[in-house]
């Protein structure tokens, strides 16, 4: 009965949340999900097809799982069917084990142990599960770790809203990707999604920016440019760093937000527009508040439903999870043989506090995918922060610099190399022969093979002296 190679799996559960956790994860599973508000739902869906498994909740309105398990035991006694309960439910779970339930799921759950319950569910009734499908070129959000199970279902309870959402969390930890999953999941999938990050701007840049401008509004001004929340309409604007937009932007911002119209610099008419804001910060915006650098009544339009996202340390349980999905992608990204982590150099990552979180992770599974010797990754090509090998004085100077070389165009492709190395290798040399010569400038020009006025000239344009 799988459906194109796929087990189909329905999930009733009048919690929303619930229903999208679950349904994300049989799709990660490569089965078929199909989602039922209540029980009534399901049995009329019953009428016409048939699933593999069911999944579904014990307490619900009208209709509750054990009278759902007594129906499907007259009229599909064939399905086996799990049930999600509370562990004060005991009663309830003794209960539909005696209406014929295959097995129950108590609260809360893990998302791995859902999915292996309806694996070996469909299995002892003769349905192969299919292993899942390979990853896409897009990034899936992770998450095994209990926190990141709560950022979940804060995404499925608001799948049916547009109401404004701040998120909340460490540089680094992924909160675009957090925005995106609330635009995908949301009524205005169809629409765009843009996101800006507001701290890339000066003020008066970001005002064009966010509401465009009018042709001659300013020098430079050729011509009239649409903004960006021009741009989101009828879908998801994402303004990251929100925290560090300017008091006068803030006041422009909240109006938007309340009346769903505004003016393009040098503009005369208003121009509504129909945008979600989902905004993001690092920071304590209710320290900022109190220190009176945010605006207390933009904060609390922003702050409607907020989502706190972990900390990459919080969530150890997910680490080498993404750093295999991170690797994988850096390898067909740099077209080169994908690179394993050896169970040594998993420990480290997984003892390691990740700083930077996700980002610092990423970055580093590009590094290692171009610095690793083998297709093995060893704790000797980790960096010394991660207990790899100390730094030492290389005789081969080269092989050190090639290494670096190969590690910042892992890191920064778009960033042009000579521009940071020549600057910093001159000044190593300088900084080298000054001590030598005990600071004096001729005997140092001397060892560098340069003439003293050169050597001046260096040391004003390095900025060495200071």
């Amino acid at each position: 009965m799988a459906k194109g190679g796929r087990l189909r799996v329905w999930v009733v559960d009048d919690d929303e949340s619930v229903r999208w956790v679950l349904e994300q994860a049989f799709r990660q599973a490569a089965m078929h999900p199909r989602c039922f508000e209540s029980a009534e739902e399901c049995c009329a869906a019953l009428e016409r097809d048939k699933p593999d498994v069911i999944v579904t909740d014990i307490r619900m309105p009208n209709m509750s799982g054990i009278d759902l398990i007594e129906r499907l035991a007259v009229t599909d006694p064939e399905i086996p069917v799990i049930v999600i309960t509370a562990h004060s439910d005991l009663d309830s779970a003794v209960s539909a084990y005696q209406s014929g339930a295959f097995e129950y799921l108590p609260k809360p759950f893990d998302v791995d142990a859902a999915v292996e319950l309806v694996t070996r569910a469909a299995r002892e009734r003769g349905v192969a599960a299919p292993e899942p499908a390979e990853a896409g070129g897009t990034p899936t959000m992770i998450g095994r770790a209990p926190a990141m199970q709560e950022v979940f279902k804060a995404i499925g309870r608001l799948s049916r809203s547009s109401m404004t959402v701040l998120i909340t969390g460490e540089s680094g930890t992924g909160k675009e990707l957090v925005a995106r999953a609330l635009h995908d999941n949301s009524s205005r999938r169809g629409g765009p999604f843009v996101a800006l990050n507001t701290s890339a701007f000066t003020a008066e840049l970001l005002e064009s920016e966010l509401f465009g401008h009018e042709r001659g509004a300013f020098t430079g001004a050729t011509e009239r440019r649409v903004g960006r929340f021009e741009q989101a309409d009828g879908g998801t604007l994402f303004l990251d760093e929100i925290g560090d937009m300017s008091a006068a932007l803030q006041t422009r911002l909240l109006r938007v937000l309340a009346e769903g119209e505004f003016f393009r610099v040098g503009g005369q008419a208003p121009v509504s527009v129909d945008v979600r804001v989902v905004a993001a910060t690092h920071q304590d915006l209710e320290d900022a508040v109190a220190e009176g650098t945010f605006r207390e009544d933009l904060y609390h339009r922003l702050n409607v439903m907020r989502i706190e996202v972990p900390r990459l340390r919080d969530r150890q349980e997910d680490i080498i999870e993404l750093a295999d999905f991170y690797l994988d992608h850096a390898a067909k990204e740099l077209e080169v043989a994908v690179k394993n982590l050896d169970r040594a150099a998993q420990e480290r990552f997984v003892a390691y506090e990740w700083p930077g979180n996700v980002r610092e992770l990423v970055n580093l599974c590009r590094r290692l995918s171009v610095t690793a010797a083998g297709s093995v990754i060893t704790v000797e090509d980790l960096p010394r922060e991660l207990g790899g090998p100390a730094e030492r004085v290389d005789a081969d100077w080269t092989a050190s610099l090639a290494h670096w070389a190969a590690a910042r165009l892992a890191d920064e492709p778009d960033r042009p190399l000579l521009g940071e190395a020549l600057p910093a290798f001159e000044t190593t040399l300088i900084r080298a022969a000054l001590t030598r010569a005990g600071g004096k400038r001729h005997e140092a020009a001397k060892l560098l093979g340069w003439g003293r006025n050169t050597l001046t000239r260096k040391i004003r344009e390095l900025g060495i002296e200071a």
